[in-house]
């Protein structure tokens, strides 16, 4: 049998803060949960680049034209995407037994902190927008979504060649949304059958034109008169999340890391005494980069 140390119990508190963190953290995303993402248990520090290879292209040769095979020299491609966010989320927790003895005081404490991290990177991965360059945008700035934008957007991936095994996605604000809602013949049970109704009855818009429709609070919005929404038509492999590891603390300085790691996330959290307040301080932290894989898999969609 062990024994129960002090040691012991610290570490249990962090542990038990860090299982609590990651699943938080996942279930307030939305573009972090649609994108390619990148994750190894490798220590790495602010500023590192990280090299992501791409598929390369090759070409089908007709080997009855010439009677041989044409042997191919494919390179990898390749994006570099720098890690230069780390964000972190603190917190205090005067008196850390009472967490212990009741489990849902620590989710009152670590969801804000969690919820704060998930828009910070929710808002840089939709920021991407500007990087979409090989396409040519889709819907007019202070316009309302109609549904030939929408057409136009899925055209536009299809003539970019996106493979059709992998799922297409649009992100847009709260006024798409609700316009995508209202467009007449998606909202009629005789022309739209189940999904209609459906959206209707829930407010969900789930599947249209081949694209999973999602909405965020954080679509990037530039200008004044008109008002330029970047909504983001893209699939997972045009955009890349890169997180790695960040290194525990000097060992006899008081603090106690624990790693949480879940379906390529990670991000560590830090216990540590605060003797000016009396309280145990918690941060919750992450180290990541994000950038763009392939240009032409996405397409900005203004409205």
């Amino acid at each position: 049998m062990g024994i129960i140390t002090s040691s012991n119990v610290a570490n249990a508190i962090v542990k038990l803060v860090a299982a609590d963190a990651l699943p938080a953290l996942v279930g307030n995303l939305v573009m972090g949960n649609l994108v390619n993402r990148d994750y190894e248990p490798v220590l790495a520090q602010g500023g590192d680049t990280i090299n992501v290879p791409i598929p390369p292209t090759m070409v089908a040769n007709n080997i009855l034209e010439g009677g041989a095979v044409q042997p191919q020299n494919p390179s990898l491609g390749n994006a570099q995407i720098v890690l230069n966010s780390h964000v972190e989320a603190t917190f205090q927790i005067p008196d850390v037994t009472k967490v212990l003895a009741v489990p849902d005081l620590l989710k009152v404490y670590m969801q804000p902190a969690v919820v704060a991290i998930a828009q910070r990177i929710e808002s840089d991965l939709l920021n991407l927008y500007a990087g979409f360059t090989a396409n040519p945008p889709v819907g007019t700035p202070g316009t309302p979504l109609t549904e030939a934008t929408v057409d136009a957007a899925e055209t536009t991936l299809f003539l970019a060649k996106v493979p059709p095994s992998q799922p297409k996605y649009i992100v847009v604000n709260a006024a798409a949304y609700s316009a995508w809602r209202q467009i007449p013949l998606f909202e009629e049970f005789q022309t739209a059958g189940q999904a209609g109704l459906q959206t209707l009855i829930e407010g969900t818009i789930g599947k249209y034109k081949d694209f999973y429709v999602f909405r965020s609070q954080f679509v990037p919005q530039t200008g004044t008169n008109p008002v330029n929404t970047h909504n983001l038509a893209f699939t997972r492999d045009a955009i890349g999340l890169v997180i790695r590891r960040l290194p525990q603390p000097l060992p006899g300085t008081g603090a106690i890391a624990e790693y949480a790691e879940l379906g390529n996330f990670g991000m560590r959290v830090v216990m540590s005494y605060q003797p000016n307040t009396l309280a145990q301080q918690f941060t919750v932290d992450v180290l990541y980069g994000c950038g763009i894989l392939q240009n032409a898999f996405g397409v900005q969609f203004n409205t």
